[in-house]
């Protein structure tokens, strides 16, 4: 028989993370049929000599869903080598949808959107939403977590106040509907609204459920500058008492008052592990994190959603009060001008062209563009004038931290990044370059040039860790019977291109993307096929 495609004389990386070895690979529709010397023929022979090829790099901290509605494409995530993603992190997912809310839910979707492109959110269960989302392909496979955010918006809206017993019991009953359709998991934002108002023991309760599903519980933890180990020993405590394993998102110190406490997070991970509680974290390559620019704002300002704090920035009282709250600090609260200052935090993108001479700047440098008498009122004008749509990039870590976590065996690799490409209404603004360069970024920089990881691990923490972590069991190994997601690039030259100042570009050395047998890069350029699916958890 012939085979649809035959990878040849490939050095494979297999993903398990022992040395690579040369051989072929057989691929039949979206299966991997053999591995090995092969004496066979094909439709199709990609010729493989010099270039490495290794499972499709799974990505466990996405957001791609924010934007795949309207770019299902992906492009900047294809294009680094990425075949899956698990999207709805840090306590925000498209589903479950309150009816009554769901006007609220498309104005808040639209943010992370260019102007020119408008989401629908015609569901209302986590199945109706899959199913809607099945009916297309995509540049990756999708997989869902269910965010608790997203719950507690469904069950009690977006008010700073523990559920009552009913609403509880609505926002469990919610999560079973979830993991039932097809969820992978719980994801929680504890520094954004309304998960910042939410008390441990309500998401232990939600986390109970989950486990009752063979899911696993994903945070962006209380907080990752002052309050970091408090928050890392939260997360913990939440999978000991829930009895389910914890993924802690994008790993960091991330204020000089924290750097090098990387060092005891790892080791608190380390600990809880032997005490049986089953914790990783995941992490993206840079020094700097991404966000929304209301985030500098007080959590009491948030409580209602962005249209009751855009209110609030009108009022010059509840102002002057945000002001104070940020130059003096609240307990607990993650106060990223207090931990960074105003000159580390950067202006991403903006939605009107009155402002698009911001991006870019920080806060110091829009103050003196805009002719503000300080950084706070630009912070306020631009959130009205933006209705509240605008990006921020954070200057926070220390590059010796950045290290030490990478090295760790409980790491994996991930983006926490949304989807762009350098064309079209995906082209706007000024994103964070791990959009675009993450997984090139580490075999690259990290891999080739510094030794922080051989390639075999750092491989390894791209495609088996994550599968395995999220029981995607028939991907992130190349094995006969497993799907035929691989990604083939050439060792001596991949390297992440996207910087802070010119974002919008591809990485070099990915030469072949094949998803699902699909193949979507061709010696380095999109071939326009989709053979990404939504995935659900069976």
């Amino acid at each position: 028989m012939a085979y649809d495609i035959l990878i040849k004389d490939a050095r494979i990386v297999d993903g398990a993370g022992g040395p690579w070895f040369w051989g072929d690979i057989a691929i039949e529709g979206d299966t991997i049929k053999a591995v090995g010397k092969l004496d066979v023929e094909a439709e199709r022979v990609i010729r493989a000599e010099g270039l490495t090829a290794a499972p499709g790099f799974i990505d466990p901290h996405s957001h791609a869903d924010a934007v795949a509605p309207v770019f299902p494409e992906l492009e900047s995530l294809v294009m680094q080598g990425i075949t899956t993603v698990i999207a709805g992190n840090c306590g925000s997912s498209l589903a479950p949808v309150n009816p009554e809310l769901r006007e609220i839910m498309e104005r808040e979707a639209k943010r992370w959107l260019p102007p020119e492109l408008e989401i629908k959110i015609t569901w209302t269960t986590f199945d109706e939403y899959l199913t809607e989302m099945e009916g297309r392909r995509y540049g990756v496979n999708m997989a869902h977590l269910v965010g608790h955010g997203t719950i507690r918006i469904a069950a009690m809206g977006y008010e700073a106040r523990e559920p009552t017993a009913e609403e509880l019991e609505e926002m469990k009953s919610l999560t079973a509907e979830a993991m039932e359709a097809g969820a992978y998991g719980l994801s929680t934002g504890l520094i954004y609204p309304p998960g910042c108002y939410a008390k441990t023991e309500e998401i232990i309760e939600l986390a109970k459920v989950v486990a009752k599903y063979g899911g696993i519980y994903a945070s962006h933890i209380r907080g990752e500058g002052d309050t970091l180990l408090e928050a890392v020993r939260e997360a913990i405590r939440i999978g000991e008492e829930a009895g389910i394993p914890v993924e802690i998102s994008h790993h960091k110190a991330a204020s000089r008052k924290v750097w090098g406490k990387s060092a005891e997070t790892l080791r608190m991970m380390e600990e809880a592990r032997k005490r049986g509680v089953d914790v990783t974290c995941d992490q993206y390559p840079y020094r700097a994190g991404a966000t929304s620019l209301a985030t500098l704002l007080p959590p009491w300002a948030h409580e209602g959603g962005m249209e009751k704090l855009l209110e609030r920035l009108r009022d010059p009282e509840l102002r002057e009060r945000m002001r104070r709250d940020i130059e003096r600090g609240l307990p607990g609260w993650e106060n990223f001008v207090e931990e960074l200052g105003w000159e580390n935090i950067y202006i991403s993108h903006v939605q009107t062209e009155k402002n698009k001479v911001v991006e870019g700047k920080n806060l110091v440098e829009v103050k003196e563009i805009r002719g503000d008498p300080d950084e706070f009122t630009s912070v306020v004008s631009l959130l009205l004038e933006e209705d509240g749509a605008v990006g921020m990039i954070i200057f926070a870590m220390d590059e010796e931290d950045v290290q030490r976590i990478m090295r760790h065996p409980l790491q994996m690799v991930g983006t926490d990044a949304l989807a762009a490409s350098p064309r079209g209404p995906m082209s706007h603004g000024k994103p964070h370059p791990r959009y675009y360069g993450t997984y090139p970024r580490v075999l690259g920089r990290y891999v080739r040039e510094l030794g922080v990881l051989t390639l075999e691990e750092a491989v390894r923490k791209m495609t088996s860790a994550p599968a395995q972590r999220f029981g995607l069991w028939d991907r992130g190994l190349i094995r006969p019977g497993f799907k035929a997601d691989i990604t083939i690039f050439d060792p001596d030259t991949i390297i992440d291109k996207a910087t802070f100042e010119n974002p919008h570009q591809f990485p070099e050395g990915v030469e072949y993307v094949i998803v699902n047998g699909v193949v979507e890069v061709e010696e380095g350029r999109l071939t326009g096929e989709l053979g990404g699916r939504v995935l659900r958890k069976r």
